[in-house]
């Protein structure tokens, strides 16, 4: 294999998919990370199909623990919401609900924690969902010690800065992108591309408009390269481009900003309605929707003929590692999570419509479980074919030539 410095864009997709073959075989958590296609597939099944049909609103579309984490606004302000929306798509809410219990299921069972756990988790997150629905403008807090593990990520997010970003993205604070095994050398044209993509007005302003920069500021290019981050940038266009906004002579200080290029493709998951525009389009909008913080800093873009989203990265931009859970900490999470999952739905709907979906949720109970049955059947569902898939996926890749 090349160096990974020198990979020549022919060899991308080769080292990405060993890259994403890699994670996968880490956990099952991981595998059901990583592999959302096999959850859109169950979803087309008669199972999936026999679940209840929510009223039609932005969705995630690929709901799991690792897609929520703490955002940062353009004003500076932090709030933990949805934090990838490559999926996004007007949807069947149920399905968000479904994508995330399996993921903490997923996680519960990493965590060595026995079935009942998972059984109260189910519990916690509807309670915490439904409660969303019904105030969706009331912020969620992370408050008590069984929500420790989220309350730390938070607490980080507060404490970051530009540094901190920079030694965790680019490995120092100088402006350069090391090239390595996460950042790869542009063709000439990619080059190109990227340095006509910022000279154009609309991108400007759209950086400027973030932090209170001044109009008129001065940007310059001053690195890029392509970004292989982790099992995202498989097939689809991904870079990161070091930005100097103002100079030496400007009464404003010189400040630095990282900027992530990735090519908006298809969406995999099942749509209700069609939506407006293109890809990049889509991304915005239920960006837009469901998170706030995260849709302000987004721009749709075309770049080379591709649909490009073009956002800043923020030092609070930070994601959930959830692990290794007691069973109190996984109960807590479940809820606290749903909840930010819920106020994310509820405020695209008016209290009628929130009113009838949250009696839909609670239909086809049974006597012990505080949760409907097709949330459990679901789940439990979901986990016989995950975990058959994980293994056969960690037989064929331990088993593989090159590994």
């Amino acid at each position: 294999m090349p160096k990974i410095s020198t990979v020549a864009p022919s060899d991308r997709a080769r080292i990405l998919e060993q890259n994403r073959h890699t994670k996968m075989a880490r956990s099952a958590h991981a595998y059901v990370r990583g592999n959302t296609r096999q959850f859109y597939d169950w979803l087309l099944t008669d199972s999936g199909k026999r679940l209840p049909q929510g009223p039609p609103v932005w969705i995630c579309g690929d709901c799991h623990v690792g897609n929520l984490g703490p955002l940062a606004s353009a004003d500076g302000r932090i709030a933990i919401q949805i934090r990838d929306l490559d999926q996004t798509i007007i949807g069947n809410p149920a399905h968000d609900l479904i994508r995330l219990a399996l993921s903490l299921a997923m996680a519960a069972r990493g965590s060595d924690l026995p079935g009942v756990t998972t059984a109260l988790m189910m519990e916690q997150m509807m309670q915490g969902y439904q409660q969303s629905l019904l105030a969706p403008k009331r912020s969620v807090k992370a408050q008590g010690d069984d929500l420790a593990p989220i309350r730390n990520v938070l607490d980080q997010a507060y404490r970051r800065k530009w540094k901190h970003l920079a030694q965790e993205r680019i490995e120092d604070v100088t402006p350069q992108i090391p090239l390595g095994k996460r950042f790869w050398t542009l063709t000439e044209e990619e080059k190109q591309a990227i340095a006509k993509l910022f000279a154009a007005q609309a991108t400007i302003d759209k950086v400027l408009q973030l932090k209170g920069r001044k109009p008129g500021t001065k940007l310059k290019v001053l690195d890029a390269a392509y970004w292989m981050k982790g099992c995202s940038s498989l097939g689809r266009l991904r870079y990161a481009v070091l930005l100097s906004v103002g100079s030496k002579r400007d009464k404003e200080p010189q400040q630095y900003c990282l900027i992530d290029l990735k090519e908006a493709t298809a969406a995999a998951a099942p749509q209700l309605n069609e939506t407006p525009g293109g890809h990049a389009e889509r991304v915005v909008t239920g960006a837009c929707a469901l998170s706030p913080y995260l849709g302000q800093r987004m721009l749709a873009v075309t770049m080379r003929g591709k649909p490009i989203v073009m956002r800043e990265l923020m030092p609070q931009d930070l994601k959930f590692d959830l692990e290794r859970l007691t069973r109190d900490e996984a109960i807590a999470a479940a809820r606290y999570l749903a909840e930010v999952v819920g106020k994310a739905h509820g405020r695209q709907m008016t209290r009628a419509v929130s009113k009838a979906w949250r009696a839909e949720l609670n239909r086809n109970r049974t006597r012990n479980l505080d949760a409907p049955n097709w949330l459990w059947s679901s789940v439990v569902s979901l986990i016989a074919d995950h975990e058959v898939g994980y293994l056969e996926h960690s037989r064929r890749y331990a088993l593989a030539p090159n590994n």
